[in-house]
């Protein structure tokens, strides 16, 4: 059991890195242009109130844009150019910010 449970792990933690690549990250980049007037053309919000997206992790990314989206987290601005994304886009910009320094 215990070798079936450290087999399944190690499969599981292989396949990861596969699984977060999957996201295509120059879309994201062409797709993230107009997050760039607020978030900083990388990443880097040049203004206190706006948060710096690079570096953030994908995951976290993801979930906030779909939170913003499915209008879980609030925020007009944010809702409005969330409900423009397609989940393919979500993955796309989450990869492309998580990618940057």
């Amino acid at each position: 059991m215990k070798k079936m449970f450290l087999s399944l792990a190690a499969l599981l933690a292989a396949s990861a890195p596969s699984i977060a690549s999957a996201a295509d990250i120059a879309a994201g980049k062409a797709k993230a242009g107009i997050c760039g007037s607020c978030h900083g053309a990388a990443g880097i919000s040049a203004i206190a109130s706006y948060p710096n997206l690079a570096g953030q992790k994908e995951a976290y990314l993801a979930k906030q844009l779909r939170d913003f989206k499915s209008g879980v987290r609030k925020d007009a601005a944010m809702a409005s150019m969330a409900k423009m994304l397609s989940d393919t886009d979500v993955a796309n910009i989450s990869a492309y910010y998580a990618s940057l320094k």
